[in-house]
C-alpha cells in the first residue's frame, strides 16, 4: 500500500509540473508575438494612436491595417519592377507605417487576437519576399546575373530566419535571438531602395541573414541540450 501511495504522489508531482510548463509556455507565446514592441518598449504607440485618433478616431480594424500593409508592398514592389525607385522607398515606408499601426491599434483598442498575431505574420513574409522577388525580377531584366544570385540568396535566408523561430517555438524553446529582424531587413531594404544603395545593402544581407539562422539554431542547440 505504501509503494501505491508512493506511485500516485509520483504522478500527481509529474501533473502538475506538466501543467506549470503548459502554462509558462502558453504565457511565453503570447509575449512572443510582441517582440518588436518588448526591444522598443511601445514607445512609440501613444504618438502613433494619437495621428490615427485624429483621423479614424476609437475604430479600426488591425487584420484591415495587416492587409493594407501588404498592399502598400505589392505596390512597392511593381514600382521596383518598373525602375521607379523613390516611389518604391516611399511605399515600403509606408508598408512599414501599417505593420506598426496594426499593433498599435490591436494593444490600443483591445483587439489583439491569437488569429490576429498569426494573420500578421503570415502577411509579412509575404510582404518580405514580394519586395525580393520584385528585385529579381528588375535584375533579371538588366541582365545582371550576379544580383539576382545575391538577392535569391537574401531571400533564402529571410525565409529561414522566420523559419527558425517557428521550429524552435514548435519545440518550446523561445528564439527571438539574430542581428536581422524584420524590422532591421525593412530598414536596411529601404534605405537600399530610397537611396540607391541596393548592391551593397543586399551584400550586408546575405551574410547577416544566414548569420542570424546560425545565431538561432546555436541558441536552439544550447536550450534543447540543457538539463
Amino acid at each position: 500500500m505504501g509503494g501505491n501511495v508512493f506511485q500516485k504522489e509520483a504522478i500527481d508531482f509529474s501533473h502538475k509540473n506538466v501543467n506549470l510548463t503548459e502554462r509558462k509556455f502558453a504565457g511565453y507565446q503570447f509575449a512572443s508575438s510582441e517582440m518588436i514592441g518588448e526591444k522598443v518598449g511601445h514607445r512609440l504607440d501613444p504618438y502613433l494612436y494619437r495621428i490615427y485618433k485624429q483621423f479614424v478616431g476609437n475604430r479600426g480594424n488591425p487584420n484591415f491595417l495587416s492587409l493594407l500593409g501588404l498592399l502598400a508592398m505589392v505596390g512597392a514592389s511593381l514600382l521596383i519592377i518598373t525602375g521607379r525607385w523613390t516611389a518604391a522607398g516611399f511605399g515600403i515606408i509606408l508598408s512599414g507605417l501599417f505593420d506598426l499601426l496594426d499593433g498599435v491599434i490591436a494593444r490600443k483598442l483591445g483587439r489583439a487576437t491569437p488569429f490576429g498575431g498569426f494573420l500578421d505574420s503570415v502577411l509579412d513574409r509575404y510582404s518580405d519576399l514580394f519586395l525580393l522577388m520584385a528585385l529579381v525580377i528588375f535584375y533579371m531584366r538588366k541582365g545582371d546575373f550576379l544580383l539576382v544570385v545575391l538577392t535569391s540568396f537574401v531571400s533564402i535566408g529571410t525565409v529561414l530566419i522566420s523559419y527558425a523561430r517557428a521550429r524552435a517555438e514548435a519545440a518550446r524553446v523561445e528564439c527571438t535571438v539574430g542581428l536581422m529582424e524584420r524590422a532591421e531587413r525593412m530598414i536596411l531594404l529601404s534605405a537600399g531602395v530610397l537611396f540607391q544603395w541596393m548592391e551593397p545593402i543586399l551584400w550586408v544581407l546575405a551574410i547577416l541573414t544566414h548569420f542570424t539562422v546560425i545565431q538561432r539554431i546555436c541558441h536552439v542547440y544550447k536550450r534543447l541540450k540543457q538539463p
